[in-house]
């Protein structure tokens, strides 16, 4: 069962490495510049994710079929405090930059990867579930990095969150169509509206691996940290995960659910890292070295954690 279930999930992070490298050349041989990088990363960020995030909510979801929806939020949290408590004390081990050695383990790509992989990985009649499953988790995790992120990564323990920050378009599409939910005003959005939206919102996952793997591209990674990589590399890629499916075997979670827990403490860091430190103008001594050898190792660590726990838990 085991072989199967990496078969199936290898072939899904494959064909998202093809999509990400695609991105990665465009960027290195400079038929993308850095302007039009930052030009796709807005258009990902303010249109086309937030349209998916609405026209799947629209469609998928009524919080009598979800009466639990506020749960994935704090999922979120959690985990964000698993990976925090985690690289709190890992970060003894270690002499330099401990706050961005933290932030590597506190917090995951969420959105992107977990996305396109749930549309490779699962069939279709699940894809609606877990992406409205997704939607939500990033509502609390878009929230987190964007206050205790940026606090972390800048020690501005005197500053204020931005609110153009917290409430970014991804946090205001979600709230925004759970109250268009509850109005059902969605029943009544004319089809000739509807298309098109679905239309744009179909471009967000390729788009989101091209920019994914530009930005990889775009990393300058300097004096490589040997000693601290393969620690953030043991505890993100496999502690975490590992935690992940010893709690869902022991609680016997729900399949989708369950994934969504497994997938997410699975994935390497987020790149989101990278934006808050050319951001707020800080030094990146370890940060990018962190997600650029993240993704590369996750490329094996997913589906071995994927297939395990299709193998001992799905299964039972």
């Amino acid at each position: 069962m085991f072989l199967e279930s990496f078969k199936v999930t290898g072939i899904a992070v494959f064909q998202i490495f093809i999509l990400g490298a695609i991105g990665y050349y465009l960027v290195k041989k400079d038929i993308i510049s850095q302007e039009g990088l930052s030009g796709l990363t807005r258009l990902l960020v303010q249109v086309t994710l937030p349209v998916l995030m609405f026209c799947e909510l629209t469609r998928n979801f009524t919080f009598s079929l979800y009466p639990h929806w506020w749960v994935f939020p704090l999922i979120s949290i959690a985990i964000t405090g698993i990976g925090f408590g985690l690289g709190f004390l890992a970060q003894w081990f270690i002499k330099d930059h401990k706050t961005q050695f933290l932030s590597l383990i506190t917090f995951q790509n969420s959105g992107y990867l977990p996305l396109i992989l749930v549309a490779t990985l699962l069939p279709k009649y699940e894809i609606g579930s877990m992406f409205i499953y997704i939607f939500l988790f990033l509502l609390g995790f878009n929230l987190t990095i964007w206050s205790v992120g940026v606090h972390m990564l800048t020690s501005a323990r005197a500053k204020r969150p931005e609110l153009a920050s917290l409430f970014n378009p991804p946090v205001i599409a979600t709230l925004f169509s759970l109250f268009f939910i509850a109005l059902e005003l969605n029943r009544f959005t004319p089809h000739a509206i509807v298309k098109p939206m679905r239309m744009v919102g179909d471009c967000t996952l390729p788009l989101a691996m091209f920019v994914v793997g530009g930005n990889l591209a775009s990393i300058e990674l300097g004096k490589i940290d040997k000693k601290t990589l393969i620690l953030v590399s043991l505890l993100k890629l496999i502690v975490l995960p590992f935690i992940g499916l010893l709690f869902v075997l022991a609680f016997r979670i729900e399949k989708l659910v369950g994934l969504l827990v497994v997938m997410q403490l699975a994935m390497p860091p987020a790149t989101t890292l990278s934006v808050i430190m050319r951001h707020y103008n800080k030094k990146d001594a370890l940060i990018s070295q962190g997600i650029f050898f993240g993704h590369i190792l996750s490329l094996i660590t997913i589906p071995v954690f994927l297939s395990l726990y299709f193998a001992l838990v799905v299964v039972k």
